[in-house]
């Protein structure tokens, strides 16, 4: 009797044994290939910038994010403002959080040297973004700086024929800063331009406002024939001071930078003239794109620059903007 209901049931079971086996197998790949995913590494990119009070740092972080999104990853964006202690507090907590690349635009290109280096000892590539960086980075990606120095120095040339008093707004001690200064001072050169102030701006609105009060109160109406400021926040600061003294008709202001609000102003048609603009997301997405190619061991330029172009009352509705 046994033995009949046995084979009876023997295929049954024969059966039952390899369906539970397909469903193990089936498990088990599933389990694995869960595994697998999880352990995929997603790409973390660290930025730090100057001040996210800008308009040219908020599109560089914008930049940043939508390249990380690209990639799979995530862009953790954060501020120093202007703080070099912040700064370097920020490099480290990257290499903490084991970010896959820094992306720095530091706030004192020399002064940022020993986080850098840090960031090296950790094996975490650094790519300086808009201002070089000493320490040993990766690679430098920033505008032509000393291009957009030098469109500004031509351009206030050329409305001022040659000849006048002029004051400069100075900004931080970054080689942006240095190389737009450069340019400018170099355009001018040789003519009957005269610098009759230069003052440090701190690269900001409200302190560039300051200073241009100062100014302007150290030159009587007539003095002063035009101001170049080192970015648009300042150039906006200049303006305002200028406004408020009702002295905006004594002079002209040239920026830097191609800000939102600097297109504001240039469609008023009044003090604001010219600025040089930059396009802050192509230099951060370019640096991403170097960064990759840095951790897949290749090689790459030590230094990449963005082509800048000088944008005027004249030719703003014709300029794309950030």
């Amino acid at each position: 009797m046994k033995k009949a209901i046995y084979k009876v049931l023997a295929p049954f079971m024969v059966l039952l044994l390899l369906i539970m086996a397909a469903c193990s197998n089936g498990n088990s790949n599933s389990a694995s290939t869960s595994a697998s995913g999880s352990g995929d590494k997603k790409i973390k990119i660290g930025l730090t910038v100057g001040t996210l009070s800008n308009p040219f740092f908020v599109s560089m972080s914008k930049g940043a994010k939508e390249a990380a999104k690209e990639l799979g990853g995530e862009a953790i964006v954060v501020s120093a403002d202007y703080d070099l202690s912040k700064q370097m507090a920020q490099v480290e907590d990257f290499i903490t959080k084991k970010v896959d690349m820094i992306l720095l635009n530091a706030v004192d290109s020399k002064g940022i040297a020993a986080a850098v280096q840090q960031a090296k000892a950790a094996g975490i590539p650094v790519i300086a973004v808009d201002v070089g960086a000493d320490g040993g980075v990766s690679a430098t990606v920033a505008s032509d700086n000393y291009l957009a120095g030098k469109l500004a120095g031509e351009y206030l040339l050329k409305r001022l024929q040659n000849k006048g008093n002029i004051a400069i707004i100075d900004g931080p001690p970054v080689t942006a800063v240095k190389d737009r200064i450069k340019g400018f001072e170099d355009a001018i050169k040789g003519t009957d331009v005269k610098v009759v102030a230069k003052q440090n701006g701190e690269g900001n609105r409200e302190k560039a406002l300051t200073v241009m009060e100062n100014i302007l109160q150290a030159n009587s109406s007539g003095k002063i024939d035009a101001v170049f400021a080192i970015n648009d926040p300042e150039a906006l600061g200049v303006k305002i001071a200028a406004e408020q003294a009702k002295r905006d008709k004594e002079f002209f202001i040239v920026g830097v930078d191609g800000a939102p609000e600097a297109v504001d102003a240039l469609k008023e048609n009044k003090s604001f003239v010219a600025t040089s603009a930059q396009h802050p997301d192509e230099i951060v997405k370019q640096a991403v794109d170097i960064g990759m190619k840095i951790i897949k061991g290749e090689k790459v330029e030590s230094e990449i620059k963005v082509p800048v172009e000088l944008v005027t009352q004249d030719t703003i509705n014709s300029y794309k903007g950030w």
